[in-house]
């Protein structure tokens, strides 16, 4: 009975002493996150980093800009003085707001080195001119050509959306079906995949002058031109996909009573959706080359169409502007469709991310780690 005891007080005594550690690990996981805290603190000079690279632009640009014409100076000089205001209402915005210091600590060095660039563009081409203007313009004129026709920009960016979708979506329809026809059915991919071989590798923007003979209209050339770019990455990787379902998905879904329909539609597509979303992507990568080379043969409206028409007339400052609404026009449609990937493979881990990851994340996992408690 005493033994008994002494066993039960035994085993009362080492289970508080794994409580001990417990707690001892709970309070260091405390205090290193508190440490972590302190030491989180972001440095009144990090934080003046965007609005000093700003304050220097604007201040190269109003000393720079007195070689140009005012009215091509004024708008760039507006906007240089909207984003150092708006840099210094972030930086008062992040020194109150721990959250918003979190968020933006990884884009702080992006966007002041941004800013410098850009002071260093200022340089380059008003301050002391080394390259000729029509090779590399000053960014006031850029700016200036793009408020000017700013109505021919906004008519050009809209008829190349409506043709990027019509054939990024019939590209992707197609491509999806024969993908899917291609990896599931043994005599269709014993047909389809010749063709695929042959016709697949050849650029779209080769069968330009077939398609301005064969089709009576320029924009459904166009867009079939899109659709066979897109076509070929999305068969090729639904297919592969489709193709490298687990056997052992397969094998129990016929066991529990699956058909054909449900194997396809609820097995073998979702297992394939990564493959599908990276002929997605190559698909889209594919599309914007061709979409901007067909509207420069045949369409009279578009970005493309654009370019092609300010490089005739040796307007060097609009094809830049054009530039920069397709880098913010592709951006976002890529932006888009990685939104879409995440949220459709959100079980997805350590896949690439379009957003810029804040630098400090590492270092916080390094800092205060999360123990292993029984």
């Amino acid at each position: 009975m005493l033994q008994s005891q002494e066993i039960s007080r035994g085993e009362t005594v080492t289970g508080r002493g794994t409580e001990a550690p417990e707690a001892a690990s709970v309070q260091t996981l405390d205090a290193a996150t508190s440490g972590a805290i302190a030491a989180d603190e972001t440095p009144w000079h990090a934080l003046l980093a965007v609005p000093l690279a700003a304050a220097v632009t604007l201040g190269v640009h109003l000393v720079v800009s007195k070689k140009e014409p005012l009215g091509e100076s004024r708008s760039y000089t507006i906007f240089l003085t909207l984003f150092f205001a708006g840099a210094i209402a972030a930086a008062l915005t992040q020194w109150h707001w721990p959250a918003v210091r979190a968020r933006m600590r990884g884009l702080r060095p992006l966007f002041t080195a941004s800013v410098l660039l850009l002071c260093a563009w200022e340089l380059i081409t008003s301050g002391f001119r080394l390259l000729p203007l029509s090779c590399l313009l000053s960014l006031s004129g850029v700016l200036q050509c793009m408020i000017n026709d700013r109505a021919l920009l906004f008519d050009s960016t809209w008829h190349s959306l409506v043709l990027l979708l019509g054939g990024y979506g019939l590209g992707v329809a197609s491509g999806f079906i024969t993908g899917v026809c291609i990896g599931w059915s043994k005599p269709v991919r014993y047909w389809g995949m010749p063709l695929l071989k042959v016709v697949g590798p050849i650029p779209a923007t080769a069968w330009i002058p077939l398609a301005m003979v064969v089709s009576p209209s320029a924009v459904f050339s166009a867009a079939a031109l899109i659709a066979l770019a897109v076509w070929f990455p999305v068969t090729m990787l639904t297919a592969s996909g489709i193709s490298n379902t687990r056997t052992s998905y397969l094998d129990v879904a016929r066991t529990l009573g699956a058909g054909p329909r449900y194997l396809i539609f609820r097995v073998a597509i979702p297992a394939a959706l990564p493959s599908i979303f990276v002929g997605l992507f190559m698909g889209l990568g594919a599309s914007f080359l061709t979409l901007v080379v067909a509207e420069s043969v045949g369409v009279k409206s578009g970005l493309g169409w654009y370019v092609s028409w300010a490089q005739g007339w040796a307007e060097y400052g609009k094809v830049y502007a054009s530039l920069v609404i397709m880098a913010a026009f592709f951006s976002t449609i890529m932006t888009l469709l990685f939104k879409l990937r995440d949220r459709v493979l959100v079980w997805q881990k350590g896949m690439i991310k379009w957003e810029l990851p804040p630098f400090a994340c590492a270092r916080w996992r390094k800092v205060s780690p999360r123990p292993m408690i029984p």
